[in-house]
């Protein structure tokens, strides 16, 4: 039998990178400015937010990108979530996919990262701005499973539908889903993040659904331009 997740019954009813967009052109110590491809790119991104140089990072975002994120904005989502930010940096940092003929970059643990050729240089689409984003069913999957990771159940608080918010908080939710039931739910956190690559996301409409593990589906819905988990 498969076990359906839901939301603590209070609610009536019982989630990156760090912020990323680049530019692929960089003013290093010898004073020169150096066209970077997409790896080069990333790492050179990567290696500003592990240093924490917050100015070096932003002067790296795209124009675009720019326009939509201030660098006080930027630099608070770097200060707010350092564990992510870090771990962000380290994986782009690491070995993994390659260039594709799109110019989509995968870290080693499967996190798409695309890339932009813009006034003669690559940048980050401005979509991998957001750690924690959903705005599109792939992206809210993963990043509830991000947040669920990181014990972020404020984040987790943003995936709760409009209907069954009433009465719920981060505190409520947390002492939910980390009473008794917490390994069966890390394990079913961990089946639906190893169902991520290559899972047959359907959609249609403002409602989406991937199925994983054994016989067990994630749903979501699409409320105020954002994704959310119905249940799963």
């Amino acid at each position: 039998m498969s076990n359906t997740w839901r939301y603590p019954t209070s609610w009536g009813a019982l989630r990156y990178a760090a912020a990323c967009g680049l530019l692929a052109t960089a003013c290093w110590s010898c004073g020169g400015a150096a066209s970077l491809g997409p790896r080069e790119t990333v790492q050179a991104y990567a290696q500003a937010l592990r240093s924490g140089d917050s100015e070096a990072a932003y002067a790296l975002l795209s124009a675009e990108a720019r326009k939509t994120l201030t660098y006080s904005a930027f630099k608070k989502i770097l200060a707010e979530n350092p564990d992510e930010v870090r771990a962000v940096a380290n994986a782009l940092l690491t070995e993994g996919g390659h260039p594709s003929a799109t110019a989509t970059l995968t870290a080693t643990e499967g996190e798409p990262l695309k890339l932009v050729y813009e006034n003669d240089h690559w940048t980050v689409d401005p979509a991998a701005i957001e750690i924690y984003g959903q705005s599109t069913p792939d992206e809210a999957i993963r990043t509830f499973v991000r947040a669920f990771e990181n014990g972020r159940f404020d984040v987790l608080m943003r995936f709760v539908p409009d209907a069954k918010r009433e009465g719920l908080d981060a505190k409520k939710l947390k002492l939910a889903w980390t009473g008794d039931q917490k390994d069966e739910l890390e394990r079913s956190i961990s089946a639906l993040k190893a169902a991520i690559p290559g899972g047959k996301l359907q959609r249609l409409g403002d409602r989406a659904s991937l199925r994983y593990g054994t016989g067990n589906t994630v749903e979501l819905l699409r409320e105020a331009g954002v994704w959310k988990i119905e249940e799963f």
